[in-house]
């Protein structure tokens, strides 16, 4: 018997489906062996060697594991093909007592028959420049976290910590709220035209866009005034008529990032939701007949290079769905941004023949709707161009310049693919969104023509502010500055939200009082470390670890040297950055003085502001979720024993009452809630249908510690 030893619960059945009896597929559940969860667990003095010990919730894992591998024929090590799972594999050998060179080690992006087989075809050794990235990393991430956390909770208040990647993804939220506040609005005004040539059935629209061959610039009403009384003085004559033929290429397929993006602009998903649905989809989802079957590739990756069987798959696809004429005269290759790591494909189908019509009866609506949003940009991806025939005039009147434009379809290209859903057409789908004096339709304007005024139509603007980031957004600005790796972005910012650090305001994303004074002492103290382009050179040292073979103790002992100074620094500071109480509405029930809320080693609590005469402290009941019942607030409750439960809070009138957190979520099987529960650090989603047995494991974010 083989023994093929991956991550994930969740894909299993899904590949020992595709290798059949003779082997016997485990699950690790995530990392075995780990830093030590209460120790620093890094000797300085030792050239920075990490002190593993496997973790206590593993023990069980790693016995059962050993017992297995005692009886094996061969171990294969199929841990995901990323740098976390390199070193997942590598702690294996360890504890399995196998020879870290030996062809044990197989990878494939895919969980697909084809790739699976080919994983297995072409084993190798550990590589071991991925496993020291991660060690490097790791113990970066450890540093940081173990000596600035207790520096927070010292000047500031209890429970904070900060991190390497975190620390500058809330600085980044921070900085540009203060843009916004800092903002000065400048008025300024907009001109149109409506126009017409001979009859008003053709009237189209035209923007001022040049006064005396500058661009236009109209401050206030005095100066828009004098501008239409001059308009109003003169004639509109077309000055001249340009014709061409515009491409429009499809975008990239997806990475991590940029489907996170769309997924919360697209489907309003936030990256939580995005990133449980695609685990899923990736990991395989039940399709009747087939059993469970992986539905896309690999979710964590940076680059947009597709593999050539995949290109070869799509070309097939678009010839027999929309005709040869769809495909572009040569194959369409995107560029890979320079600090990608370009480590796995895009985000893509599996296959194309599981359209998502055809497994839409297997999907929940969220994984459908994820899954059809991958599917589709893929295949548009791999499409030919789409074309329209632009005219764009130029009409004088006097010193004023106005342009029209109209825009006809020749050929839709890869935008057939959403027409055929208009709902999903965005402008997001093409590159051209210039809609300055736009027309649906332009009438025919021969130059020299002079044309009719039908109305004037000025309008008073002010500049805005710069947007504050929605998640979407902030994955984008990450992603471009290279803070983080796509394994990254969603746990940092989840972080940073259940810290309290961040709060939501609609859909977008602004600093707590607390997140402000991290920022602020950050800043004062370690400005030379938890900034931007230092986290994004300590990103790419990283990659020059994995790809090049750089020492990883020597970028650590690097760093350290620095470090070490400005943690003296803030050490002999005495200034504190204590947040005042919070005034609140709330009356004392002892004494009449208002409550405040004050912050102490358990988390927030309400407290008499007459504070020491008077010493009234009260829990703060807070909303968890929404009952599945009556749509109320759900709070979270301790029973007479101290234990924890979920109640609603429209008790008697409703008597909802559960051990674990309701969610929003669906059972793919059953249709029911799901709930939630942290079991070992992960959480473990499942049906609250008893007769039910869904249940679906979430892996604790492999680099979610102090980022």
């Amino acid at each position: 018997m083989n023994l093929v030893i991956i991550e994930g619960v969740g894909k299993q059945d899904t590949i020992k489906k595709y290798l059949g009896k003779d082997y016997e597929v485990v699950a690790t559940k995530g990392h075995i062996r780990d830093l030590p969860a209460k120790l620093f667990g890094v000797n300085l003095h030792d050239n920075f060697k990490p002190q593993y010990e496997i973790m206590p919730d593993k023990k069980d894992i790693v016995k059962m594991l050993q017992e297995k591998a005692k009886k094996a024929d061969k171990i294969f090590l199929a841990t995901d093909p990323d740098r976390e799972g390199e070193a997942i594999s590598w702690h294996l050998c360890y504890v399995l007592g196998i020879d870290e060179n030996s062809p044990c080690r197989i990878t494939f992006n895919e969980i697909s028959k084809n790739a699976v087989n080919r994983g297995l075809e072409n084993p190798r050794g550990i590589d071991i420049r991925l496993v020291n990235a991660q060690q490097a990393r790791r113990v970066l991430d450890r540093i940081v976290g173990y000596k600035i956390s207790p520096i927070l909770c010292n000047k500031i208040q209890p429970r904070l910590s900060a991190g390497r990647v975190q620390s500058v993804a809330l600085k980044l939220v921070v900085d540009r709220e203060h843009e916004i506040q800092k903002f000065v609005p400048t008025e300024y005004w907009t001109l149109n035209a409506e126009l017409y040539p001979k009859v008003k059935k053709d009237i189209f629209k035209a923007s001022l866009t040049k006064i005396n061959n500058k661009k236009a610039n109209i401050p206030d009403k005095e100066s828009m005034d004098k501008v239409i009384n001059d308009i109003n003085n003169g004639e509109f004559v077309v000055k001249s008529v340009k014709k061409s033929l515009q491409k429009t290429h499809a975008q990239a397929p997806y990475t991590t990032s940029t489907m996170q993006q769309e997924a919360l602009n697209k489907l309003g998903f936030n990256l939580k939701k995005a990133s449980f649905c695609a685990q899923e989809l990736y990991e395989g989802v039940n399709l009747g007949d087939e059993g469970k079957v992986a539905l896309i590739t690999y979710i964590r990756t940076d680059s947009v290079r597709v593999a050539p069987e995949a290109m070869e798959m799509a070309k097939k696809y678009i010839v027999a769905n929309f005709g040869e004429k769809y495909l572009p005269s040569t194959p369409n290759y995107y560029k890979t941004k320079d600090t990608a790591q370009d480590a796995h494909e895009a985000i893509r189908p599996i296959s194309l023949d599981r359209t998502p019509e055809k497994v839409k009866p297997y999907l929940n609506a969220d994984n459908y709707k994820l899954y059809k949003l991958i599917y589709n940009k893929f295949v548009a991806s791999q499409m030919a161009e789409a074309t329209h025939n632009v005219v764009v005039a130029e009409i004088n009147n006097g010193n004023y310049t106005f342009k029209a434009s109209g825009k006809t379809p020749v050929f839709d290209g890869f935008m057939a693919v959403y027409n055929a859903d208009k709902k999903t057409v965005k402008k997001e789908e093409t590159e051209d969104n210039d809609d300055e004096g736009l027309n649906a339709n332009l009438p025919v304007l021969i130059e020299g023509d002079v044309l009719n005024l039908e109305k004037l139509i000025p309008a008073q603007k002010y500049t805005k502010p710069p947007q504050r980031f929605t998640e979407a957004t902030l994955v984008k600005e990450m992603e471009e500055k290279g803070i983080g790796r796509p394994a990254t972005y969603t746990p940092t910012i989840t972080l940073l939200a259940s810290r309290k650090y961040t709060e939501k305001d609609g859909k977008y994303l602004k600093p707590t009082e607390l997140g402000e004074k991290i920022n602020e002492l950050l800043e004062k103290y370690f400005s030379d470390v938890i900034n931007v382009k230092f986290t994004a050179k300590m990103e790419s040292q990283l990659d020059d670890v994995a790809e090049h073979g750089i020492n990883w103790q020597d970028m650590v002992g690097d760093f350290y040297k620095e470090f070490v100074k400005l943690l003296y620094a803030c050490d002999k500071d005495s200034v504190k950055f204590k947040i005042p109480p919070k005034e609140t509405d709330i009356v004392c029930d002892k004494c009449g003085s208002k409550m405040v809320i004050r912050t102490g080693k358990y988390g927030e609590f309400l407290a008499c502001s007459n504070y020491p005469t008077c010493k009234n402290i009260q829990p703060i009941v807070k909303e968890i979720a929404k009952c599945p019942k009556c749509g109320k607030p759900v709070y979270e409750r301790k029973s007479k024993k101290g234990k924890i439960f979920y109640g609603c809070s429209g008790y008697p009138e409703c008597d909802f009452v559960s051990w674990e957190i309701p969610t929003e979520y669906k059972c793919p099987k059953c249709g029911q809630y799901l709930t939630k529960k942290s079991v070992y650090g992960n959480t473990r989603y499942k049906c609250s249908n008893a007769n039910c047995d869904y249940t679906h494991i979430v892996k604790k974010p492999k680099e979610s510690e102090n980022q």
